[in-house]
């Protein structure tokens, strides 16, 4: 865990902790490194979990899967961003995603309950680990209200330009890079992939877009 202490202390959950005070609130949420390869789960729809989890490396992804096994992606994290932290915070709310490794993780499982608890300890920086989990709670809740805003749009190119202009805003420039391949991109927007393809294709000859694999940069041109 040393080699990724940097990470950790960047990690907006421990804003305003020091290092060594991190050391500490470490030990006291029970804090295990674990690894999984690229497909695997890490936490299971349907199981009830009171810990949340900090991405160290590599990527996770939170999916819906139904009876027929069409998948629907929710939402995604990267280095120093959280997951699982609104079931973690309701032990008695079972999940209704899969936790999937989108490419090779190393994460941190923390015990929540530990978190909302005031330690024996009596931290003087526990209070600050609260506010900023209240934070991580809040952007969550943010980041699927901004899902529904792309895909309540009623056609394909409308729904991407929805997603392409709020990474744009959240990168602060026309050129940014998405976490996710054609697929999962389909699957996070709820659309047919070869349809997408298609319209990100027309986009591009519209001058509206230009792309290549994961990179996009937003052109000038008014979409309308």
């Amino acid at each position: 865990m040393d080699r990724h202490l940097s990470a950790i202390c960047q990690s907006p959950l421990f804003h305003g902790i020091q290092p060594d005070e991190v050391e500490t609130m470490l030990r006291c949420l029970d804090a295990r490194q674990r690894t999984y390869a690229k497909g695997s789960t890490v936490f299971h729809a349907g199981s009830a979990t009171t810990c949340m989890g900090l991405v160290l490396e590599g990527a996770v992804r939170l999916e819906n899967v139904d009876y027929w096994g069409n998948r629907t992606i929710r939402a995604s994290a990267g280095p120093g961003q959280t997951f699982a932290e609104v079931y973690a915070c309701e032990p008695g709310l079972p999940l209704d995603v899969n936790v999937v490794a989108a490419a090779d993780a190393t994460v941190l499982l923390m015990d929540v309950g530990k978190i909302t608890t005031l330690c024996s300890s009596n931290c003087a920086f526990h209070a600050t680990l609260i506010r900023n989990l209240l934070g991580a709670v809040a952007q969550r809740a943010y980041t699927l209200t901004r899902k529904i805003e792309h895909v309540s749009k009623r056609t394909t190119r409308a729904k991407l330009l929805s997603y392409l202009s709020d990474q744009a805003r959240s990168a602060d420039s026309p050129r940014f890079a998405i976490p996710y391949d054609r697929q999962e991109l389909a699957d996070y927007l709820s659309v047919e992939r070869s349809a997408m393809c298609a319209e990100l294709s027309r986009m591009r000859k519209d001058g509206i877009i230009d792309y290549q694999r994961n990179q996009f940069e937003l052109m000038q041109r008014s979409p309308l």
